[in-house]
């Protein structure tokens, strides 16, 4: 008796590094795979694991991190290169100027945009009989302003942070 107890004993305790549930692929509605450890519908398959083992393995514990560290400087290379100042200046003042110019012809394009919308009301063209193509054709106008000027907007942001 005492040995068929420490026998199952025994076995007890190398049981649970043995067992394995089984493994479905399951299918759902909208086509995505899903693993699960039941079968319970018919796009399920089973999917056999031979040779698979598992382990658990402790939590991974990182180091906390203190406010009142600072971080170390991140040095540039030697072979990075260098710009001289005048160089970053020329660069700068480039920079500007194709802003300025990129500001200059979307103000031109909201000028004639906002011409051409009329205040919500554009002239009709022949080919707009139908009142709902023209009220898309206002719509899409009335896109192109606001799209306008949130690209004046961005432009004069950049600018802004060139001072």
């Amino acid at each position: 008796m005492k040995q068929q107890l420490l026998i199952l004993l025994l076995c007890s305790i190398g049981l649970p590094a043995l067992a394995q549930s089984d493994v479905y692929l399951c299918i759902d509605s909208e086509g995505r795979r899903e693993y699960k450890n039941t079968g319970s519908t018919a796009r399920c398959k089973k999917v056999e694991l031979s040779g698979v083992t598992t382990t658990h393995s402790a939590p991974v514990t990182r180091p906390a991190a203190t406010p009142s560290t600072p971080r170390p400087a991140v040095a540039s290379p030697a072979s990075f290169p260098r710009v001289e100042s005048a160089e970053q200046k020329a660069r700068d003042s480039d920079r500007r100027q194709i802003l300025l110019d990129e500001m200059k012809v979307e103000e031109t394009k909201l000028a004639s945009l906002q011409r051409d919308y009329n205040n919500g009301e554009p002239e009709r063209h022949g080919d707009e009989r139908n009142y709902a193509k023209y009220q898309e054709r206002t719509a899409s106008m009335k896109d192109d302003i606001a799209r306008t000027q949130r690209n004046i907007d961005a432009l004069k942001r950049e600018l802004g942070n060139l001072k």
